[in-house]
């Protein structure tokens, strides 16, 4: 029988989803999560998250293979459309093939997938390098604004080498802060952040920047092509190179107290 599912928007929510279908032999005509409920003519079914049963079905995905793990885990973060419904798509075509599925580059249950992860990964990659901070007082912020939810998988590269640092990275599609201070760290909902302006002295720092990546150029081989493709414009908006006059402008009038943004409650 098909039927709507809803749940609440979490990772181990949609595992329970896949859960409940293999326990009452149903099969999904769609996912919906809280914030995308809409009518329908199938019924609709709220399922609970239950980590007992989430756990369940992640282990079952790590027996078969920890990449198929891993492809799922990545899956979820990805900005695919009807994403529940192309993984849900993968699990059950990997319990009925087993491990020799991953093999089937080409099935039209592995292909969409791992064309999203490739999106994924390659996103992440490129904003281990186009991530810019600003320095407020000790505590060092960002922001962002990505396709797909990539918090998760950056929170490795900049933990792990800004160890000693208090800093936020904000997503402004997702609206979530990866926070940080030594020894600590959350992803966090954060529905609306605006960036402190700069004091003096980091406002020296970012024209300095931006003069270095003026000057380095080769005027005669300037190509605005070649840079796109390997700056896409798409991440220009919170890149300081790419900033107009007032973001160079100190204002440290308007620095709330405390000098600029502050890490959430419990997390310093």
């Amino acid at each position: 029988m098909e039927i709507i599912y809803r749940y609440d928007g979490s990772f181990e929510g949609f595992l329970c989803c896949v859960f409940d279908s293999y326990v009452n032999k149903e099969y999904p005509a769609c996912f919906q999560d809280e914030g995308s409920v809409s009518p329908s003519f199938f019924p609709a079914r709220w399922v609970g998250t239950d980590r007992r049963h989430a756990q369940r079905v992640l282990a079952s995905l790590e027996k078969i293979d920890p990449y198929a793990k891993e492809l799922v885990v990545k899956g979820f973060l990805t900005c695919a459309p009807e994403k529940e419904k192309m993984l849900y798509q993968f699990i059950r075509a990997l319990y009925r093939i087993g491990k020799p599925l991953l093999r089937r580059l080409s099935d039209e249950a592995v292909w969409p997938l791992l064309k999203a992860v490739r999106h994924l990964d390659g996103e992440v990659h490129l904003l281990k390098g186009f991530v810019r901070f600003s320095d407020f007082e000790g505590t060092l912020a960002g922001e962002i604004k990505p396709k797909n939810r990539v918090l998760p998988l950056l929170r490795y590269h900049f933990c792990d080498r800004m160890y000693n640092e208090k800093f936020l990275l904000y997503d402004r599609t997702h609206q979530e802060a990866l926070v940080h201070q030594p020894s600590q760290w959350a992803i966090l909902p954060l529905e609306e952040f605006q960036m402190a302006a700069p004091s003096a002295q980091e406002a020296q720092y970012r024209k300095l920047w931006k003069r270095f990546y003026d000057t380095i150029e080769i005027k005669e081989r300037h190509n605005p092509r070649q840079r796109m493709t390997n700056m896409p414009k798409r991440y220009w908006d919170t890149m300081t190179e790419f900033q107009d006059e007032s973001y160079f402008q100190a204002g440290t009038d308007s620095l709330p107290e405390g000098g600029g943004p502050r890490l959430p409650d419990g997390c310093v």
